[in-house]
């Protein structure tokens, strides 16, 4: 890993519990967590399949007990390798990477908290302030009515007016419940943070199954808007993943006719529909653009 220490002028957050200081050069922070964001567990297996190919390396995580309620999400029991029992609590892991010369990565996996949101939020955003980070994204995956035998459509929004206009990119307009992620992004426009988001739709007729095409959809995008071949052996598996998801899906669909029907429905809307596509591939363009212009 490359460039300078993080700077311990941006303050130390309290919540994160440090194994070493890697030295990364004004990182793009990546982060997925489970849980409500995370449809198909698309965004999470995205995000760790990422930090496996880049041989990322944990450098500190975030301390649980003041964001879980241990009654609801509970820790586990866990015998080692001499059959002592250890306790393995709720982990929210920070790893880094020097994917490429010029390319920097932190990646954040974790659950979703269940309370003192804000706090959470400060620790992760104090974090990349540290390490003067350039960008955050954060990965979800949402249930949609898009078919699974057609390519995954990831969608992308702004939370924050400066990035928003840099990207071209149209403000994000939801308004109702939120997950961690849209308090994040808050957390991080307050913190004077440019930041996206990216989401993968999942069929709303497998909510339930883990999606690695979604995940491989989420990759890709990434590798897109990043400049990074994610084209090698390193990728193997999740591409087969998502071909036998495709397959499984189908034989389970033709079981049952309603489902089939409505199936052949989604696939001709979506056929009709250019802009399911577009939209993404727009977002990786004006992305892919924001973080060049960042490295000058």
């Amino acid at each position: 890993m490359s460039a300078a220490d993080p700077s311990p002028a941006e303050g130390t957050p309290e919540h994160v519990r440090w194994s070493d200081r890697p030295r990364l050069e004004r990182p793009v922070v990546l982060a997925a967590f489970e849980g409500w964001n995370d449809a198909g567990d698309a965004a999470t297996t995205a995000v760790k399949a990422l930090a496996r190919a880049w041989q990322a390396e944990a450098f500190a995580s975030i301390d649980p007990e003041d964001f879980y309620d241990f009654t609801s999400t509970r820790p586990h029991v866990h015998l080692d390798e001499q059959g002592e029992r250890q306790i393995v609590w709720p982990e929210n892991l920070l790893a880094g990477a020097s994917v490429q010369p010029g390319l920097d990565v932190i990646t954040l996996v974790g659950a979703e908290p269940q309370v003192k949101w804000r706090t959470f939020c400060s620790q992760v955003t104090s974090v990349a302030r540290q390490y003067d980070a350039r960008l955050v994204v954060t990965l979800g995956a949402l249930l949609a009515e898009v078919p699974h035998t057609r390519p995954t459509p990831v969608y992308g929004a702004g939370y924050d007016t400066d990035t928003t206009l840099a990207l071209g990119l149209a403000p994000s307009r939801y308004e109702g419940p939120t997950g961690i992620v849209g308090v994040l992004h808050a957390a991080c426009r307050d913190a004077g943070l440019p930041s996206v988001s990216l989401w993968a739709a999942v069929p709303t007729y497998v909510p339930a199954v883990p999606s690695p095409k979604a995940s491989l959809a989420l990759v890709q995008r990434l590798g897109r808007l990043l400049e990074v071949d994610l084209s090698g052996p390193a990728w193997h598996d999740l591409r087969d993943e998502a071909e036998q998801y495709e397959r499984q899906i189908t034989e389970v669909v033709a079981d049952d006719d309603d489902t089939t029907e409505y199936l052949h429905q989604l696939e001709v809307a979506f056929d009709q529909d250019d802009t399911l596509l577009d939209t993404g591939a727009s977002i990786a363009d004006e992305v892919e653009r924001f973080l060049r212009e960042q490295r000058d």
